[in-house]
Parts: structure tokens; sequence; C-alpha cells
């Protein structure tokens, strides 16, 4: 039996059938999550529970997502939580925004660490009472348990081990039990958590981070930062912060710190989205091309970013680099500051060339500091560049052989001999048969 074919309008059915499937089941984004409705299903965790619901710290919790929860078993709770931190010089509700990290650990994340550990922002450094780092935990590998969290001003109260994983919701929320409650250290007793909060000194953050000492520089070099700390109140501001390492990793051929100052604040606002997105939503956003700041000089549609999420993290390509975002550096509405793995250069000032060097990456970036402010260079390149690049479709024949005409030499004389050839090829058919023609007359 011959198969048939399906028609043409069953294709068409079957083709919107399957778009309305994947339109109705998007993939996974990350949400904000009920903290407490997730802890109240175990009950070794009751007494941390009861202390979460009953601070300012629950209600900060609220929008927020990927989190990591670092959450004290019953047993493991001193028997007045309140006493026990303010005999370290501590207030409660800042303990406990020390075991809320701003970032997503999965067990699988820990085991990958490095030796040195990672530092991880917590919710305690969006209280800006923390000076420098001692906002953020170091959370290092430790043998057979799964790691240790410590501040990174160590005392005794400033340290516990992961016990072990309790229960994660997927990017979005994952708790950890660990030994007991720690204690941040270094912070501004007199402080108080009641008065306006100040515009964020987006210079001070990195440089209190210890590994953006080049981008804390050009910064305060160039006077951007206080077109930052101005955007702050509006919709607020999402830093993309390249590392140290990002800048001592640029190609000799990119000329980044070569540039003049204006070209060089142009590259500084192609890091800031006029916009405050926490890890979360950028995790989940729908809009991938965004504008940047630099956008709000140019034109619509230059100096974009195209943020996606890869291989559990959030990638950033802007046409010439692909970064990814490798931690929380500050988190607190309306400004998110994230460290990035490569320095962000702008298709429109830099391009990537091949290098022809063999092996590994054959290409570079070289800047191309007219791009900005002129058409791109395929707009004015005459035709001769352009049929060096071309194989021709012709061959020429000399300059001395064309006919003034218009017509090249070739061209014509090709023709006549495509023509004779036909008129052969015609013969050769037409012969035989004329040849019986005639016989037949001579009989």
């Amino acid at each position: 039996m011959r198969r048939q074919i399906p028609p043409v309008s069953c294709l068409v059915l079957l083709a919107a059938a399957l778009a309305a499937a994947s339109a109705a089941s998007p993939t996974p984004a990350a949400v904000a999550v009920n903290v407490t409705g997730v802890l109240s299903a175990f009950p070794d965790l009751s007494d941390f529970t009861r202390l979460l619901a009953s601070s300012p710290v629950l209600a900060e919790l609220a929008g927020r997502s990927s989190l990591t929860l670092l959450a004290v078993p019953n047993g493991n709770l001193p028997q007045s939580p309140s006493a026990f931190a303010a005999a370290s010089g501590a207030d409660l509700a800042d303990v406990l925004r020390y075991h809320v990290l701003l970032e997503y650990l999965a067990p699988a994340d820990l085991r990958r660490l490095p030796a040195s550990g990672k530092l991880v922002t917590t919710l305690f450094q969006t209280t800006g009472r923390a000076p420098a780092d001692l906002g953020a935990i170091n959370v290092t590998a430790a043998g057979a348990s799964l790691a240790v969290v410590r501040s990174p001003a160590p005392s005794p109260v400033s340290n516990a081990t992961v016990l072990g994983a309790i229960t994660a919701v997927p990017y979005n929320l994952s708790v950890l039990a660990v030994s007991g409650l720690i204690v941040p250290t270094g912070f501004d007793l007199a402080a108080s958590e009641s008065r306006p909060p100040a515009a964020v000194n987006i210079t001070r953050v990195l440089a209190d981070a210890r590994a953006f000492n080049v981008a804390a520089s050009m910064l305060e070099a160039s006077g951007v930062a206080a077109e930052f700390e101005d955007d702050e109140r509006g919709a607020g501001i999402t830093v993309f912060a390249p590392t140290d390492d990002a800048f001592a990793g640029l190609p000799a051929g990119d000329r980044l710190q070569s540039l003049p100052a204006d070209r060089k604040a142009v590259v500084l606002r192609f890091h800031v989205l006029h916009s405050y997105y926490p890890l979360g939503s950028l995790e989940s956003i729908v809009n991938p091309v965004q504008p940047t700041l630099a956008t709000e000089f140019s034109n619509a549609g230059r100096f974009t970013l195209n943020i996606t999420r890869a291989n559990g993290s959030v990638a950033i390509d802007t046409g010439v680099v692909q970064a990814t975002i490798t931690r929380t550096v500050f988190d607190q509405n309306p400004v998110a500051v994230f460290a990035v793995s490569k320095v962000l250069l702008p298709k429109e000032m830099f391009t990537r060339t091949a290098s022809g060097g063999g092996g590994g990456d054959d290409s570079s970036i070289v800047a191309a500091t007219a791009a900005a402010s002129s058409p791109p260079p395929a707009a004015t390149a005459p035709e001769a560049s352009e049929s060096a690049r071309t194989p021709p479709t012709k061959l020429s024949s000399p300059p001395a052989l064309r006919g003034g005409g218009g017509q090249d030499y070739d061209t014509a004389s090709a023709r006549g001999i495509g023509i004779g050839w036909w008129w052969c090829i015609a013969l050769v058919y037409l012969l035989p048969h004329l040849n019986v023609y005639t016989g037949r007359e001579m009989k």
C-alpha cells in the first residue's frame, strides 16, 4: 500500500497545535517564593522559621528569587537567639539577613567550589551598614561536609558548617542546614534601620568588593558614576562590573585603555541597564535585547546587550564578547551590581578579526574608534574591494582587447563560438535525414 502524504491543511493545523502547546507550557522562570511556606514542611526548622516570620526580614524577601537560605535546625539554635546576637554586638534581624545569600547555590555548586572558596553577598549587605565586604560570606569546601561558611573577618561566632541540603525550588530557593547561627562582624552598631537610604556610591561598592579596582578607577576618573547616582532615583540601575581578572584577560590589540575619555565613558555606560533587575529577573527576562545607558546617548537599537539564561547562569552577548554573571556584588532596590567574567565591548566600537595564529581561538578584538560616530565600513567601501573578496563570475580579457561599445571582447567572442557550436550540432543531427531525402529523390 502506498503511504499517503498528509494534506497541506493537516500540516498547517499540526504546526498551529504545536505552537499553541509550546506557548501554553513556557520554560520555568525565576519567581518569588513563599519562604516560610517552604520551611513549614520541616518541623526541625520550626524555631528558625518562627524567628524569620517575626522579623522584618520576611518582608524584605518578598519579591526576591534566586536565594540560598542557611537555616539552623532547632537543636543547633541557642536558647535565646536575641540574647546570643546581642552578646555578639549584633541585631537579631541582621543575623538573620546574614543567613540569606543573594545567589542560588545547590549542593552540586558547593562541590564545584574552588579551593580558595567563593564570596557570596548576603541580604545584610543591602542594609548599607556593612563596611567593605563584611556583608558577604565566604563559602569554602570542607572535606566530608558540604561546605563551611564564614565571615571575611573571622571571629568565634562568624562561621558554621553546612550540614546538608534540606530542599530546593530550582533556581529560586535553596535551603541548606548549617550547624549554628552566623554573626556578621564589623558593622556600625549606631546605624539606624529607620534612616532613609542614601544614593548608592557605585565606585565605593566596587572598591570595597576588592576585586574591581580597575573598574572603580575608570568610573572615578570618567565622572560617569555621578550619572549612575542620578539614574538610581528613576527606575533604578543594573551594573555589570568586570573583575580585575576580566581586564587582565583583554586581548593585546583591544586598545581600551588608549581610547579617548569620551569613548571610555561610552564603554562604561554600556555596562549599565537603566532599570533595576535582581538576579531572578535577569534569569527570566522576557525581552533579551536590552538598551543600556550608552543607548540613550546614541540612536535607538545601538549599544544593546543580549541577555539570556545559558547552562544555569546568565549570559551576556555584546556581538563581540560573550560573558557570564559570576556573582552578585550588591542588590538593594533600586541598585543591583553583578560581577561579569569579561569586559563588555560594544560591537559599535570594537570588532573581532581573524588572527590566523592557528590553534585555539584564531581571533582577536581590535578597537574601531570611528565606528561609534560614522557609518559602518561596508557602506562606504569601494566596489574594487568587494570584487577583491568575491571570485569573478567570468574570465576578463586584457584591456587592449575590450571593445568601446561597452561589451568585453571575450563576451562577444564567446557568444560567437556558442552560436557556431549550435550550428554544428544542428547539422550533425540533420545530415542523416538529408541523405535519406536526397537518396529517395535520386531513386
